[in-house]
């Protein structure tokens, strides 16, 4: 959640109710249980990390003055690396969803080009893991960590091609083609 918050942050300084909003609506369904809390927690641990820094702005007549926060130059930095990162061993899907729509939002990174990075390193996990499969023998326990290895890459691979599927669409219609 950190990443996805100073990828989001990369676009344009904010204050947490709008980051709030931004990540509601990138998650969708699965945003509508998020904590107003766990947003301004997070922030904190930002600003602490000296990641983010924040400063007074200066309300409407009827709302309060709210903290806007800003990416630091560490910040950048570290969502310079995040975007880049192919980390796959342990997939988090809901913070690679978040990664693209930060990327596509913040105009950091094509995120069909980051799907394009992960499903390379996928195939390579892929091919090590059948090779390692084929040499054990038949009916091994280990043979059967290896299947299971190999079905869920294999899982993950069809959900990238979604994930490209969806981001070129998007890509296209930004365009206008």
């Amino acid at each position: 959640m950190q990443d996805a918050m100073l990828a989001m942050l990369a676009k344009e300084p904010s204050h947490g109710y709008l980051l709030r909003e931004r990540l509601r609506k990138a998650l969708g369904p699965l945003g509508e249980s998020m904590n107003a809390g766990q947003v301004y927690v997070t922030l904190a641990r930002l600003e602490k990390a000296g990641l983010v820094a924040s400063e007074r702005a200066e309300g409407l007549p009827d709302r309060p003055d709210r903290k806007v926060y800003a990416l630091t130059p560490a910040g950048q930095r570290r969502v310079a690396a995040w975007l880049s990162e192919v980390s796959w061993p342990k997939p988090n899907l809901t913070e690679f969803h978040l990664k693209l729509a930060a990327a596509a939002a913040g105009r950091l990174a094509d995120p069909v080009e980051l799907v394009d990075a992960q499903r390379r390193e996928l195939l390579r996990r892929l091919g090590e893991a059948q090779r390692a499969l084929l040499a054990e023998p038949d009916g091994s326990t280990a043979g059967l960590l290896l299947e299971g290895i190999v079905l869920r890459l294999q899982a993950d691979l069809r959900w990238l091609e979604a994930c490209e599927r969806v981001w070129s669409k998007a890509a296209d219609e930004s365009e206008g083609t």
